[in-house]
């Protein structure tokens, strides 16, 4: 199989089932670090697979891109041949928003889909994306435009960010561009685009301050392939607060779904 700085690895070949996981706004794929154990542990065959994006953590060497659809064109070809056997995604906050993108775009083109897609922490396509701090309000293109002091209290205050953090500006300096570029990729969804013959399962955290249950439940209008919802205890980041939790949930659908085809899309 070809090989792609966007995996860490190459896919297991006799895996039932892939999950591909992408990360939240800032992060990276160390993010998922424990869950090809804990899912094994659970009785889930699966290959999990973190996707490494540009700009973080062992590629942080390389250009962040600012804009989504360049990255999920760049998405879409290098993990074109990883696509082509059983998948799934996992999408948390603005990897739930990437994920989305990159099924519209295989949709379009007609080629396989995931099996079902797991997005969690994240507002439907056509609400507005959330803003991360206050003090300054947004950039004209919708991007973060707080102070780096506002935006980092804004991450601890959600969980994302150790507050011990706040007294080393040298780490600070490293993480927030990260979190900016991000943030401005989100912003540049533009206008929402149509459903995805996916089915979705979809997670809210119960205390999240920045994503309202309301706001994920939204994408029912994307799914048309059905839809199911679990709101778990933990803020915006129950992704690590509460992963125990989470896992638990994300085992059995790896089961669900570890048996059947895989599903092409036709043209749209």
């Amino acid at each position: 199989m070809t090989t792609t700085e966007y995996l860490a690895r190459a896919p297991r070949p006799h895996a039932p089932v892939r999950l591909l996981c992408f990360p939240f706004a800032g992060g990276g794929a160390s993010a998922y670090a424990r869950w090809q154990r804990e899912l094994d542990a659970r009785g889930a065959s699966v290959d999990v697979l973190p996707v490494r994006l540009p700009g973080r953590e062992g590629r942080s060497g390389e250009p962040r891109f600012t804009e989504l659809a360049p990255l999920v064109v760049e998405l879409d070809e290098e993990l074109d041949e990883v696509l082509a056997s059983p998948h799934l995604l996992y999408g948390h906050s603005m990897g739930a928003l990437v994920a989305y993108a990159l099924m519209r775009r295989r949709q379009e083109r007609g080629a396989p889909l995931p099996r079902a897609a797991l997005l969690a922490a994240y507002r439907a396509p056509h609400l507005p994306p959330p803003r991360l701090g206050t003090d300054t309000g947004a950039g004209a293109d919708g991007s973060c435009a707080a102070s780096d002091s506002g935006l980092a209290r804004a991450l601890v205050a959600l969980g994302g960010l150790p507050e011990a953090l706040l007294g080393h500006p040298e780490w600070l300096r490293a993480l927030l561009p990260v979190v900016r570029d991000d943030l401005a990729l989100c912003a540049s969804a533009g206008p929402a685009g149509g459903s995805v013959r996916v089915p979705l399962h979809l997670f809210a955290g119960s205390d999240d301050s920045l994503v309202r249950t309301s706001e994920v439940t939204a994408w029912r209008r994307y799914a048309a392939r059905g839809c199911e919802v679990r709101v778990l205890p933990g803020g915006h980041f129950f992704l690590r607060t509460h992963e125990e939790w989470l896992l638990d949930e994300v085992a059995p659908l790896v089961r669900r779904y570890g048996g059947r085809r895989t599903v092409h899309a036709a043209a749209s």
